[in-house]
Order: structure tokens, then sequence, then C-alpha cells
């Protein structure tokens, strides 16, 4: 597929799809006869990762980090693993921390709810 659908199937732009390419995020896309790139599904599943990634709080040099890990195969497999524990027990203690706020307001919206109700 093409930049444009790509950027509409991937909810990036075009723009943002171009620096992917050219800081090292999205390698090996296959140009056509006319030099067009052409996505493929596999880069697709890998957009919707680094999507995951960003959304979930990596930070893009991180992201990069794996990215470029990922391309040296199977080897720094380990590697790999170790830096999405890594992410994975940062955003467990967000999320704790984020369940500790909710339960902090909704004790002051309970607070209002019986001190203030008409």
């Amino acid at each position: 597929m093409n930049i444009g659908q790509f950027a509409a199937l991937t909810g990036l732009s075009a723009h943002t799809l171009r620096y992917y390419e050219k800081i090292g995020l999205l390698q090996s896309v296959v140009r056509n006869a006319s030099g067009h790139r052409d996505y493929a599904e596999k880069e697709a599943q890998w957009i919707e990762f680094i999507n995951r990634l960003k959304e979930t709080g990596m930070p893009l040099k991180q992201i990069l980090t794996y990215a470029e890990l990922r391309a040296q195969g199977d080897a720094t497999a380990g590697q790999r693993q170790q830096l999405l524990e890594q992410h994975a027990t940062q955003l467990a203690e967000r999320i704790r921390q984020e369940q500790a706020h909710l339960i902090a307001l909704e004790q002051k919206i309970c607070y209002y709810q019986t001190h203030f109700s008409d």
C-alpha cells in the first residue's frame, strides 16, 4: 500500500512515517518500480507495536534502541525482553500511582456529595 493508505491505516501522518524511516524506526521499506514506498502488513504490525510502546510512555529513544536490537536478529532477543520487562515494571508503577490518584478523587467527590448535596 502507498504512504497515504498506510497513514490512514496506522493513524500516523505521512510526515511521521517518513520521519520514522529517516531515524531508522521503520527499516527496509520496499519501494515499487516508480520509487514510491510500498508498505506491507508487517510494517503495519510493527507500527501498531511502536504506537503501543509510545502510548504506554516509552520514550522514542528507548523505542529506537529496541528497533536497533530487533534489526540485529534473534541474538538480541534477551536484550529486547529485558528492555520490555523494565518498561512493564515502570508502567505497572505508573498504573498503581494513577489508581491511587483516582481513589483520592473519588473520596473527594464522595465528600462533596455527602456534605453539599441538595
